[in-house]
């Protein structure tokens, strides 16, 4: 009753205030991102990271009245451009004839999906996961991997897209200020791969939701695009997972929650984890390096390296907001290049390599 009260004061023009129900004296009025706040002390598990005992910001910022600062840090995220972005960039298959085949925008929802179902089961902070796992993938490149590969190849500060995505939401968003995230959220982005050490439970389950999420959609779109079938997969792995892309992902799903289950760990079975180990293999093998499904990767790896050296002959070319970065002495011309290609589209890529390397008709 008190929070409707506060929600109705809110619409007549009053700010978002609620009453303590924290230990202050009764009729302190408190914002309802306190209130958040002490509900996660008292709901989360002791394992979880609380809002209130964040690490904080670089740029300190007066919080916010109704929003705990990781469902802040989600909402930034949710509404950069890269994010954006991410719906014209490849995830596996390379510019598919299909509607229905993942993008790294699609891919980023699933493992946000999952691991906020993990999150949620184990009490940890649902905010948290949520908003590492709608960064995570921030700084792929077009192409997947390829162009993850080829910018690594060319850049002499090499490429990785993890470091990539925490390099978007600190200096490249918002025309160079970047999100100003807070220090949980950054680690979990920095931490998402396999090698990865995420200081956070939080992080961990974003860490393993990404390899849940690949594994299996990816068998999905292999089948749907004939380069897969599902008799294929090794029976091992579908006896302890499952005959079925929807019950292997909730067998893992429910074993990670199970295993972790008021743990300081978020972990699998022994014989699920070796399975799902297996799988990836498997797909490596099957999928990942198969010509069927990867021919046209090293049309795209040239065309990204291609892109980058014409960049570098000609850096006029950048945007200003790229070239301000150098004139200030903040990066080097490498990196700002590499920046400036990391971040664009499947197509843009193209239309620039067209641009630069396609002839155009004449006209008489």
């Amino acid at each position: 009753m008190q929070l409707k009260s506060a929600l109705r004061s809110c619409r007549k023009g009053q700010s978002l205030y609620g009453y303590a129900q924290d230990g202050r004296k009764e009729g302190d009025l408190v914002t309802i991102r306190e209130q958040l706040e002490v509900r996660e002390i008292t709901y989360l598990s002791s394992y979880a990271a609380l809002s209130r005992e964040s690490k904080g910001r670089k740029v300190p910022e007066q919080e916010c009245d109704i929003r705990p600062v990781f469902q802040r840090d989600r909402d930034r995220i949710l509404h950069c451009k890269a994010f954006r972005r991410l719906k014209q960039k490849t995830q596996v298959f390379l510019l598919p004839k299909g509607d229905h085949y993942r993008t790294r925008l699609t891919h980023t929802l699933e493992v946000s999906q999952n691991a906020r179902t993990i999150a949620k089961a184990l009490r940890l902070n649902e905010d948290l996961a949520e908003a590492i796992a709608l960064g995570h993938d921030l700084g792929h490149t077009p192409f997947g991997h390829a162009g993850e590969r080829a910018l690594n190849s060319v850049n002499p500060f090499g490429f990785r897209h993890n470091e990539q995505s925490v390099r978007v939401v600190e200096y490249l968003e918002k025309q160079g200020r970047g999100l100003n995230l807070t220090w949980e959220v950054i680690d979990g982005i920095r931490n998402h791969k396999t090698n990865g050490r995420p200081a956070t439970l939080e992080g961990e389950i974003v860490r393993l939701s990404d390899k849940i999420a690949y594994i299996n959609h990816d068998i999905d779109d292999a089948v749907r695009g004939g380069i897969l079938k599902e008799e294929d997969i090794p029976r091992e792995y579908r006896e302890v997972l499952g005959a079925s892309t929807r019950i292997r992902l909730d067998t893992m799903v429910h074993n990670v929650i199970t295993n972790s289950m008021d743990c300081p760990a978020i972990r699998m079975s022994p014989d699920v984890a070796e399975a799902m180990a297996g799988l990836r293999r498997f797909m490596f093998e099957q999928v990942y390096q198969n010509p069927a499904a990867k021919g046209e990767e090293d049309k795209a790896a040239e065309m990204v390296a291609n892109l980058y050296h014409y960049y570098r002959r000609h850096m006029d070319l950048l945007p200003d907001q790229f070239l301000d970065r150098i004139k200030n002495g903040m990066e080097t011309e490498e990196q700002t290049v590499c920046d400036y290609i990391a971040g664009m589209t499947d197509n843009f890529a193209v239309k620039k390599f067209e641009e630069f390397f396609v002839p155009e008709s004449w006209n008489f």
